[in-house]
């Protein structure tokens, strides 16, 4: 099942997508007299589930304008770097110089602030007289559904509702200054994510693709069986000591071909496009300002 969230009468409803046939549902039409966050969805999942039937009724999903699934999650995102075998070797001279020898020892594990998710479509500002060499990544991101703490990698996938989509710009510049990379990924609009959220029961997130184009442009190609810290691992890591909720995000990390990991480096400019297509999910696509 796909669960996205759409502006409707001016407000964010939560809603059943169908993306083959077009249609969408309110959940408030499914369980009449509700009126439930994307937090609560997830929460009482199995409850929706059992009373949807589809096919009936149904909106048109090319009518409707599409929020971030979790249009503010409740706490900072978990985000991963350097967790494409290929991804860290692009950058083992730059951001990852100091730590490029122990590729398999720990994850890297950095926040974005709630406040910079932004929905599909929606413009990704370039912050002017700030920083001159602003990057995209292209990841998959897990949604939790079941929280707990020092989750063990056995049991993880139980702890998985499903999936997203999400670009992890990232200010290149503001990140290798500081070393600490949370400034530089967290400006306002710097973490697009859409563009809904699709359940763990019809999508293996161990086993997908994630690609990226700029401009039309393929720059990255990559598939989650290359994950250097795979799906359970990474949700063991980020749950030792801290408890997860349901509706945190981990996003996964990025595949090789990021601007700056081109030669020379590539930063996006005002007018490019960017659009990440994740097998199983669909498309998130943003225009940079």
């Amino acid at each position: 099942m796909k669960y996205a969230t759409i502006r409707l009468d001016d407000k964010p409803v939560v809603c059943i997508v169908d993306s083959d046939q077009g249609l969408y549902w309110p959940v408030s039409e499914v369980l009449p007299g509700t009126d439930f966050t994307m937090k609560q969805v997830i929460e009482e999942h199995t409850q929706i589930a059992s009373q949807f039937v589809a096919g009936a009724g149904g909106h048109r999903l090319e009518d409707a304008e599409l929020l971030a699934p979790i249009q503010r999650p409740h706490r900072n995102i978990f985000c991963v770097g350097r967790n494409y075998h290929a991804h860290a070797k692009e950058l083992s001279a730059s951001v990852f110089k100091d730590n490029d020898k122990n590729v398999k020892s720990w994850p890297i594990v950095f926040t974005k602030v709630p406040e910079c998710v932004v929905g599909p479509g929606h413009p990704v500002e370039l912050p002017s007289g700030v920083s001159q060499q602003i990057d995209y990544e292209a990841e998959l991101a897990i949604i939790i559904g079941k929280g707990g703490k020092n989750i063990s990698s056995e049991e993880a996938m139980s702890h998985v509702f499903g999936y997203t989509i999400v670009n992890d710009v990232t200010a290149r510049d503001v990140q290798m200054r500081h070393q600490q990379w949370d400034l530089g990924k967290s400006f306002d609009t710097f973490c697009p994510m859409g563009p809904w959220i699709v359940t763990a029961d019809e999508l293996d997130g161990s086993n997908t693709r994630v690609r990226c184009w700029v401009n039309g442009e393929l720059r990255q190609d990559g598939a989650t069986p290359d994950l250097i810290f795979d799906l359970p691992s990474l949700i063991e890591t980020c749950s030792r000591g801290i408890t997860l909720y349901p509706g945190d995000i981990i996003a996964t990390g990025t595949p090789a071909g990021v601007g700056m990991g081109m030669d020379p480096p590539e930063y996006l400019k005002a007018g490019d496009v960017v659009r990440i297509e994740v097998d199983g999910i669909g498309t998130l696509e943003n225009t940079f300002r």
